[in-house]
């Protein structure tokens, strides 16, 4: 047996494949807070909780997340235990969505920090992280639109989020199911990788580096991120590392 798949071996050991007990609703108010729920109950790590539709859906920074009934993915994950190599889960999940959506439509995924997905500039998918870091475990909630049409968006957003359907153009037999799965896959994978792949893997999808940023207290030109996965950016007073918060693109950086 390789060193390489001894490592691995070791890996799967620690924690396991993702996706089961499955527990799935029509219609829930949130699958972070349902899968937050079964995680104060001791629910073991990989219990995978999706939806149809959410009702209080939320995204980062307290937004809400809203789709139409089965055209999203909406699908939060119980991860435990968690441990020191945890620390770039936002970023390793973040990845995977990004190879599961690849992998399921003919697109190109890139990451705005920390963990939003975007193709050609347009958000198809967010992820947000919540959970109980003290009882060492944590929910990884993913929504991702599939086959949400261009005039299903709300008119607000139209300009800044898409769907697989719609940047594929010509997505095949694409649906959540298939997605789903692709996810369950990627997302099992990356949760075992050592933080310089996820690292490794996140840089390369990097959005933001080289391009001029703003944040609540300044802007300057981001720079990647370090290996705790704080982004660096470089303002006129010297680099700034931001370990969380909102930012955005510049307008006038194109």
């Amino acid at each position: 047996m390789s060193a390489a798949a001894r490592a691995s071996g070791g890996a799967a050991a620690r924690r396991g494949r993702i996706g089961l007990p499955h527990v799935h609703g029509r219609e829930l108010d949130s699958t972070n807070e349902r899968a937050k729920g079964l995680g104060a109950g001791g629910a073991p790590h990989g219990t995978l909780v999706t939806a149809d539709r959410q009702t209080a859906g939320r995204g980062r920074q307290g937004r809400r997340w809203e789709a139409p009934a089965g055209r999203a993915l909406l699908a939060s994950v119980i991860v435990r235990p968690l441990d020191e190599r945890d620390v770039l889960l936002p970023l390793a999940a973040a990845v995977a969505v990004c190879e599961a959506c690849e992998h399921a439509a003919p697109v190109t995924c890139r990451i705005k920090w920390p963990n939003d997905v975007w193709i050609d500039r347009r958000k198809v998918a967010g992820v947000l992280i919540e959970g109980r870091p003290q009882e060492r475990w944590a929910v990884v909630g993913v929504g991702v639109n599939v086959t949400t049409a261009a005039a299903e968006f709300p008119p607000e957003l139209r300009g800044a989020a898409t769907s697989l359907a719609v940047a594929a153009r010509e997505p095949g037999d694409l649906s959540v199911a298939t997605l789903l799965e692709a996810l369950l896959e990627s997302l099992s994978a990356r949760l075992e990788d050592p933080p310089e792949r996820i690292l490794s893997e996140w840089r390369e999808r990097d959005a933001l580096v080289g391009r001029p940023v703003d944040w609540g207290e300044g802007g300057g030109i981001a720079a990647g991120v370090d290996d705790q996965g704080n982004l660096l950016v470089d303002a006129a007073a010297g680099r700034v590392v931001l370990g969380a918060g909102e930012v955005h693109l510049r307008r006038s950086g194109g």
